[in-house]
């Protein structure tokens, strides 16, 4: 199986889509497991994590706390 593959599709189905970037940020196993509907084993799952994680960078962190922010201004003009 090619790691490498795997995890250049895994990044790009990740990229710009913040809800898969949160289900990835929450639990990377099962999010790889089921953007992938392929079984690894213990150790592919790892390389496929660390790959994802490292290619995506701070980038996930980044839009995760973009979009926290804004949810946060929308909460905001409802609740006065």
């Amino acid at each position: 199986m090619d790691i490498q593959k795997i995890i250049s599709e895994l990044v790009s189905r990740l990229t710009g889509n913040t809800d898969l970037i949160a289900k990835f940020t929450a639990n990377p196993l099962n999010a790889i497991k089921d953007l992938l509907g392929i079984d690894l084993d213990a150790d592919q799952l790892g390389q496929v994590v660390k790959g994802v994680q490292s290619a995506l960078g701070d980038s996930a962190g980044d839009i995760l706390g973009e979009g926290k922010s804004i949810l946060d201004k929308i909460k905001g003009l409802f609740s006065k």
